[in-house]
């Protein structure tokens, strides 16, 4: 729902009515992950995507019925032989989606403050009851020291409350099951829990114009983008505008006094031993998704041996993306970020980095269940 935002709050700052399509569950080969979200106005304007095409035109008209009935509906959308020329996925996954009537106001109060919280960066999940033993589309907002709403029952809810921060912690996004009155180990309702938290960030050490075309890159991928620099007439506003925040220091000084966590990634761009090898000392001590570094496979051969100088052990070492990106045989700037960005993504969802065509077997890799992306 991210990528709503800014029409969701625009829609519900001039009072006009409208469904949002939720995709709640996914089984095989889908698309687009649980969350991915589809919104239609009564008078019929459509912003996002839950399937990238597949069934889309059959949502509208659901939307429209839950528009005009007022009531949540969940539609699983998959495909056999007798429905493929039908509304379904070609790509022969299913998924659940959980299509919500946002009308009445007090519905559209408990999206609006979502979706303020979200804008301002506070980590937030949303419970929805799905189906089951409890009132489809029932809603509890959860937030680090609040919550907000209730799923119809006490015991539900804390249960709820107890899951949905676990999964907030973790920036996953899941279903969950419980008996109706909040029970582990049952499965009389199914609750799907969307967690927001920010966005995750990408630490471009260099300012060099490949760093510019990563920050790019980064930024559109949905990251908070730092370009580091210690040289004051590099690392400028006017040179990267944007990233999210442009940084003069030494390079491994910042790394040490900012947040990393196992979302983050870094790109080293340097390419300079007196910077290197300290930033990367420190990169090493953190819990980054990824350390990718660019020089030529002579200036890692020589990075390798000032690092085991410097004490990083083998296991540290093999940590490292360098050289940095995948073999795209790119040469300009912006095609080297093309280049890493692929390799960030390879490494986030374990893909092969080969041609789709010389492969067999499932196009979308699933994400672990419980799971979302970043």
């Amino acid at each position: 729902m991210r990528e709503l935002l800014s029409e969701l709050r625009d829609w519900l700052a001039a009072g006009t009515p409208f469904a949002l399509a939720t995709v709640v569950a996914v089984r095989g080969s889908a698309p687009r992950a649980p969350g991915a979200a589809m919104a239609v106005t009564a008078t019929g304007t459509v912003a996002g995507s839950v399937s990238g095409g597949c069934v889309e035109s059959d949502l509208y008209e659901v939307a429209t019925e839950t528009l005009t009935w007022g009531r949540t509906q969940l539609r699983t959308y998959g495909i056999s032989d007798d429905e493929a020329f039908g509304a379904g996925l070609t790509c022969g996954g299913t998924i659940d989606v959980l299509v919500q009537p946002y009308v009445e106001a007090g519905d559209r109060d408990v999206l609006r403050e979502l979706v303020d919280t979200i804008t301002s960066g506070e980590p937030v999940a949303l419970a929805t009851v799905v189906s089951g033993a409890a009132q489809p589309g029932a809603r509890r907002t959860v937030l680090a020291g609040r919550v907000r709403g209730s799923l119809g029952d006490e015991g539900l809810d804390a249960a709820v409350t107890d899951d949905a921060r676990g999964l907030l912690a973790q920036g996953a996004t899941g279903s969950t099951r419980y008996g109706p009155h909040g029970e582990r180990r049952m499965q009389d309702v199914t609750v799907f829990v969307q967690t927001y938290a920010p966005a995750p960030r990408m630490l471009v050490f260099g300012a060099i114009d490949h760093a510019a075309a990563t920050a790019s890159i980064g930024a559109f991928l949905g990251y908070r983008v730092t370009v580091c620099d210690a040289r004051p007439a590099f690392a400028t506003r006017e040179r990267f505008p944007t990233a999210d925040e442009v940084v003069c220091a030494w390079p491994h000084t910042y790394l040490e006094s900012t947040q990393v966590d196992r979302r983050t990634v870094v790109c080293v761009l340097t390419h300079d031993p007196k910077f290197d090898v300290p930033l990367l000392a420190a990169a090493l001590r953190t819990p980054a998704a990824y350390i990718g570094v660019m020089g030529s496979r002579r200036t890692h051969a020589d990075r390798v041996a000032r690092l085991r100088e410097a004490g990083v052990d083998e296991a540290g070492l093999a940590r490292l993306a360098s050289p940095v990106g995948l073999d795209l045989g790119a040469r300009t700037p912006e095609e080297t970020a093309v280049s890493i960005a692929a390799e960030i993504i390879q490494h986030r969802w374990g893909g092969t980095g080969r041609p789709l065509g010389e492969l067999t077997g499932t196009i979308h890799h699933p994400p672990e269940p419980g799971t979302r992306p970043a």
